[in-house]
């Protein structure tokens, strides 16, 4: 740029501030930066008058800048104070900088004072006066207690701007010792206290009249003497009067306040007389009582009215505000730049309340004292005529021109090559083209190709060459040329200007009422331009959201979750681009739940206003409103669509949606007239659908898709029948849907054959050859052209039955149950269609063992695929099996290959068909069997294999036996009497044994008497049990002995069946056997008998009764009451209690007519005390000489004893001065006290206690 290789005369960049407060600790710092070519040196003037910075040795100015640094340590910042100017200069001009003010920044202390308690009267008014001391600046007032807590405020008790606390009324609660004023004083970071105030707030009316008069004459602190206490209209406590008046200065802020009085507390509202307030730039604070306007207009002086209104009445106060304004510039001074010979103006337009004057200066010098001839005053301008001087002229304190001569030079263009300048439709544009030249070059502008020179409607030339579009239109949008030109050239540049659409909220934020803990959903939908990048910020009251995670922001939408009261406020939505923003707020009011006595979930109501945004082609924008959850969450939505022109009145289900969007994007399909309905679902269930939306139809269009499932399958042998799902009326896209049938056979050179069908699903090729391939294809066309290339699918024609068996048909046998077949398989062009596989069938001819035939169900077995032999399993041993195999088509089966016999070999035999056990006896039995059902070859013998099994189911030695084929019966003899056995008997062949079958006999024992010993002892008895045998046996096992015993009185014998018998159960394996019973009772008869029972617990056996009785026992206890020593010890007991109670008795009447009682009643001395209750000690009384404690009383804890004011003495009632007592112990019972805790605890006297304190311890 040209600053850079030009000369330039300097400009002041950074400088202090005017009024400068510096802080007393630190070092002085004042800023004085210039720039210029060459740069600038500096000087500065303290108080009008050169200050020589080298002759301070505390002051230093940095290098190659102005800027001044003062080392106040030693010294005292005062002696810096005082009114500073920098002055920069080179040989092309000077810069001034303003005047800066240097003070002291001071922080004075409180001054001491008294401060009595304030004591006011429930109800009234009451201000508390801060008043702190002056500082540099002004310090900042804040109300706290004892404990650094601020004092609550609200619309009763606020602080005013003054720094005083207010109280519009008084209560009981503002009874306190602790308000205390602060004052922090910002730049020296201290803060000073002033003393606590105290206020005592009384309710006069639960005093009496003369407790009230005495107060009111005597204080003089009593605030509201006069002062009503009871319910009252309002009235102003400041400002005071009816009207006053404020002045304002323009640019600055503005704070009206008004503070009332009453009771109940009143509400302060503001209005302006002449006009509205300004929205914008006002704000409440201080609980409405103050009202701040900032950056101050003109527009902003008038009356503004105040009102404080309770239910009593209403009072008004009426401010005046005037606005004056500093010097402020109406247009804004722009530099100078001129050729030689060249005449500029220099204007200096500015305002003021009052009126400003202006003075102008050159290079810090008065241009009245420079007597230059070319330099002219005209108003408030300057008229240069310049020839060969470079000048620069400066206005003092607020602004600086240059004024620069340069020789001839062609034109430059400053501004950067192919800038892009991007704005907002209907703002204006401006398109720079910052130039150089000398003389100043003229400025031309072109739009793209045109030829024409841009200098009208809608266009503006500026003098500094940019060019502006007052309202810019998207055709406005392109390329721009300007062109710099003088008398020594011409210099061109290109800028581009690209005009966008405008951002705006289409659905703003709307207020809501929201119950606490529930949800609060904030819509904020956006246009842009789609080049842009939108970026959507959300505010509460101005200010950032809560970090909070209810708090949850989506791209169109704002969800307050778990609302609470803090959530109340203003929340906006802002939608910022590079270029422009738009916003839209709303307020948020939560109040309390609705207490119900259930809550009752239903079905949400039906979405509302359905709005269609964003139409295109093919996809539209679907916008709802949720209806009332009824206490139960939207978990989705559902879109549904009806096409009008295909399916009237049937609904489709096209998409879903989250329950917390109300949006809804959806892909349409061309030549449909849709209608669009939304359905919530809760937990409870779907909702009504919502109104339909209002119809959108699209435009015909070619198919995007062709029909599916395409299939090419024969039906006959001779056709190709081609099938595919039709599309329905939605897929058409168009009116005139058909489907272009394609096929040729495959792996043949021919060409496609096609044919065109509507409203059908296949098409039937006739006189194709059998079972040959050949591909098809379906394509979808209509009125607007033919859906996309479709793929071929291969398919077959019709198939016929095949023509040939296989062939060469073998037999492998295995086993006796498996064999495996093999086989040639059948030509492909025999089978004439889709080979399926092979059928073998088989049967069973006969066994070999039987010459006719018998033949059984002919089984079947498919083996799929080209399959060349396969597996016959489940075949019997020792039979004649046949067997023919055919082949199997889609179309059916061949014929059959000739039949093929084959034996199967012999296996081992089936069981043998039954085994029976006869005739029974003590060591012997008979076995019957019956030969196998299937002996699957030539049965070689019987295995027999038996074993004893005892009681305990443990197996005996193992007997084996063979017999012959032709044998069916055996006798064992030699077994064992009354014993379990048990048989395994089977059949075998030359392959082996067969399956064995099993049955288990016992033989049998003796039916015996039993019978029955008894040993019998004083309370239990033996008993010896036996079985004697008998020739007979019986067919049962004995399995256990039960002895069974039964205790009886004299009395009549039990009616039958009314026994109460007692079962014990006794192992009885053994043939004789001895058993125990204890625990009976001595001296009482049982009736005992033994039952034998067998496994099935029936009773096979029981012997007689048998009765016995058992024999008394001789006790060896002896009788307690019988014995003389005990008699003796119980007299002892009782006459010892009869003694301790007669000395009960004769304390009790001895205990309270003594002297010493008289005397006590006589004194009264309050000094006596009683025995305490907590730790037992008695009553006090000292010697007035040596203080000694009474002889066997308790001394108290501490050691002393307390002095007793009476004059008697405890010698006067003993028997001298060493404290004895009567014998009989009255005087110790009187006054020990006597308690229930033991008196011998406390008693610490080294003496010891009488006997009459021992007894009465003892009692």
């Amino acid at each position: 740029h040209a600053d850079m290789i030009l000369p330039q005369p300097p400009t002041i960049t950074h400088q202090s501030p005017k009024d400068f407060i510096i802080d007393p600790r630190e070092n002085i710092l004042i800023y004085c930066e210039a720039k210029g070519k060459p740069h600038p040196s500096f000087s500065w003037t303290r108080n009008g008058t050169h200050f020589d910075v080298e002759k301070d040795s505390k002051v230093l100015m940095k290098p190659s800048s102005g800027t001044l640094v003062i080392d106040i340590s030693g010294e005292k910042a005062e002696a810096y104070e005082g009114i500073y100017q920098c002055t920069a200069r080179n040989e092309h001009g000077t810069a001034v900088s303003n005047n800066i003010i240097i003070r002291q920044s001071r922080s004075p202390l409180w001054s001491k004072e008294r401060k009595e308690a304030i004591m006011v009267q429930v109800g009234v008014s009451l201000v508390l006066q801060c008043r702190p001391p002056a500082g540099l600046p002004p310090p900042i007032i804040f109300w706290m207690d004892n404990n650094f807590q601020r004092l609550p405020q609200n619309t009763r008790v606020s602080q005013a701007l003054n720094g005083d606390l207010y109280f519009s009324n008084v209560l009981l609660d503002d009874t306190r010792n602790d308000y205390i004023c602060y004052a922090r004083f910002p730049h020296t970071q201290t803060i000073q206290q002033k003393q606590p105030i105290t206020v005592k707030v009384l309710d006069m009316d639960a005093i009496n009249e003369t407790v009230a008069a005495m107060y009111n004459y005597t204080n003089n602190l009593f605030v509201g003497e006069y002062s009503p206490s009871g319910e009252r209209r309002p009235s102003f406590m400041a400002p005071l009067g009816r009207s006053s008046t404020q002045m304002a200065l323009r640019g600055g802020v503005l704070e009206l306040e008004c503070i009332a009085e009453g009771l109940p507390t009143p509400e302060v509202s503001w209005y302006k007389e002449s006009g509205d307030l300004p929205s914008s730039r006002m704000s409440f604070h201080n609980f409405q009582k103050t009202l701040k306007i900032a950056d101050v207009m003109e527009a902003d002086a008038g009356d503004y009215r105040c009102t404080a209104k309770n239910s009593l009445g209403s009072a008004h106060h009426t401010i005046k505000v005037n606005v004056k304004a500093a010097p402020f510039w109406i247009s804004a001074p722009r530099n100078l730049i001129l050729a030689p010979k060249e005449t500029g103006i220099l204007t200096c337009m500015v305002s003021g309340d009052p009126k400003p004057q202006i003075a102008w200066s050159v290079n810090g010098v008065p241009v009245e004292a420079l007597q230059l001839l070319n330099i002219a005053l005209a108003n408030d301008s300057i008229l240069c005529l310049l020839h060969h001087s470079h000048v620069t002229l400066w206005y003092s304190n607020h602004y600086q021109y240059y004024l620069f001569l340069f020789s001839a030079e062609a034109p430059r263009v400053l501004t950067p090559p192919n800038n892009v300048y991007q704005v907002i439709t209907n703002n204006p544009a401006f398109l720079d083209c910052a130039s150089f030249g000398s003389p100043i070059p003229t400025i031309t502008w072109f739009k793209d190709s045109q030829t024409s020179i841009l200098n009208k409607d809608p266009y503006v030339i500026h003098n500094n060459g940019t060019l502006e579009i007052n309202v810019a239109q998207s055709l406005n949008s392109g390329k721009y040329t300007c062109i710099a030109s003088n008398n020594l050239g011409t210099k061109e540049n290109h800028v581009y200007l690209e005009v966008k659409e405008p951002t705006r909220i289409l659905a703003q934020p709307e207020y809501m009422v929201v119950q606490r803990n529930r949800k609060a959903v904030f819509e904020c939908k956006v246009k842009h331009d789609p080049t842009l990048i939108p970026t959507m910020n959300w505010l509460k009251d101005n200010g950032e959201l809560p970090d909070d995670e209810r708090f949850l922001v989506d791209t169109d939408s704002l969800t307050i979750n778990d609302v609470t009261e803090e959530d109340e406020g203003t929340y906006t939505c802002v939608m910022n681009t590079t270029l422009d923003q738009d916003s839209a707020s709303a307020m948020l009011t939560v109040v309390e739940a609705t207490p119900t006595p259930a809550i009752v979930y239903e079905e949400p109501d039906p979405p509302t206003d359905l709005e269609l945004t964003d139409q295109r082609e093919r996809s539209v924008q679907l916008t709802w409103i949720p209806g009332d959850e009824h206490n139960s969450p939207t978990q989705k939505f559902l879109v549904q669509y009806e096409d009008l022109l295909h399916q009237a009145g049937v609904w489709h289900n096209l998409t879903e949606e989250e329950g917390t969007k109300t949006t809804a994007h959806l892909d349409l399909s061309p030549y449909a007239y849709y209608s669009f309905r939304v359905l919530a679902l809760n937990h409870v269930g779907y909702s009504q659908p919502s109104q339909p939306s209002r119809q959108y139809r699209t435009n015909p269009a070619a198919p995007d898709v062709n029909p599916t499932d395409v299939q090419g399958v024969g039906t006959e042998h001779n056709n190709l029948v081609i099938s595919w799902k039709e599309l329905t009326g939605l897929q058409s896209n168009g009116p005139g849907l058909q489907y272009k049938v394609n096929w040729r056979q495959k792996d043949v050179e021919e060409d496609w054959s096609s044919e065109t069908v509507a409203n059908a699903s296949k098409y039937v090729v006739s006189g194709t050859p059998t079972f040959v391939p050949y591909e098809v294809k379906v394509q979808a066309v209509n009125e607007y052209g033919n859906g996309p290339a479709p793929e071929a699918v291969v398919g077959y024609s019709g198939e016929d039955v095949p023509m040939s068996a296989p062939e060469s048909v073998q037999v492998l046998v295995q086993n006796g149950t498996l064999a495996e077949v093999h086989w040639e398989p059948v030509l492909t062009s025999m089978v004439r269609g889709r080979l399926q596989g092979y059928k073998v069938s088989y049967w069973r001819e006969r066994s070999l063992h039987q010459a006719e035939a018998q033949q059984e169900e002919q089984q079947v077995l498919a083996f799929s695929g080209n399959r060349t032999d396969g597996r016959l399993p489940g075949l019997k041993p020792y039979s004649l099996y046949t067997l023919n195999i055919r082949v199997v088509n889609g179309k059916g089966e061949g014929p059959p290959s000739p039949n093929h016999n084959f034996e199967t070999p012999e296996g081992v035999p089936g069981p043998p068909s039954f085994l029976r056990i006869k005739n029974t006896n003590m060591d012997s039995l008979t076995l019957e069997w019956g030969p196998p059902q299937d002996n699957n070859g030539r049965l070689t013998g019987y295995t027999l294999k038996y074993q004893p099994v005892n009681n305990s189911n443990e197996l005996g030695p193992v007997e084996e036996m063979t017999f012959p084929a032709n044998e069916t019966t055996i006798t064992l003899a030699d077994l064992k009497y009354s014993t379990r056995y048990k048989f395994y008997f089977n059949a075998k062949t030359i392959k082996g044994s067969g399956p064995t079958i099993t049955e288990e006999a016992i033989t049998i024992m003796d039916e015996g008497d039993g019978m029955l010993n008894s040993k019998v002892f004083s309370n239990k008895m033996f008993f010896s049990t036996s079985v004697i045998s008998s020739p007979k046996y019986l067919p049962f096992s004995i399995h256990t002995f039960l002895l069974s015993i039964l205790t009886f009185s004299p009395t009549p014998p039990f009616p039958p069946g009314k026994e109460d018998w007692t079962k014990e159960f006794v192992n009885g394996s053994s043939g004789s056997q001895t058993y125990l019973i204890k625990g009976l009772k001595p001296g009482t008869s049982y009736r005992v008998r033994v039952v034998v029972k067998d496994h099935s617990e029936a009773t096979i056996h029981s012997t007689e009764e048998l009765v016995i009785t058992l024999p008394a026992m001789k006790s060896n206890q002896v009788d307690l009451a019988t014995q003389g020593w005990f008699i003796g010890l119980m007299c002892a007991i009782a006459l010892l209690i009869l003694v301790l109670l007669i000395i009960c008795f004769i304390k009790r009447n001895k205990g309270g007519k003594y002297p010493v009682k008289e005397k006590e009643d006589a004194h009264q001395d309050p000094e006596i005390q009683p025995m305490k209750d907590d730790d037992g000690t008695f009553g006090e009384y000292s010697d007035t000489e040596d203080h000694k404690p009474l002889k066997g009383s308790r001394t108290p804890s501490n050691g002393t004893v307390k002095r007793d004011d009476s004059d008697d003495s405890l010698v006067d009632y003993g028997e001298g001065g060493d404290g004895q007592f009567n014998e009989d112990g009255s005087f110790i019972g009187q006054y020990s006290g006597k308690k229930e805790k033991d008196t011998h605890e406390g008693n610490e006297s080294s003496e010891a206690p009488s006997p009459v304190n021992a007894m009465n311890s003892f009692v």
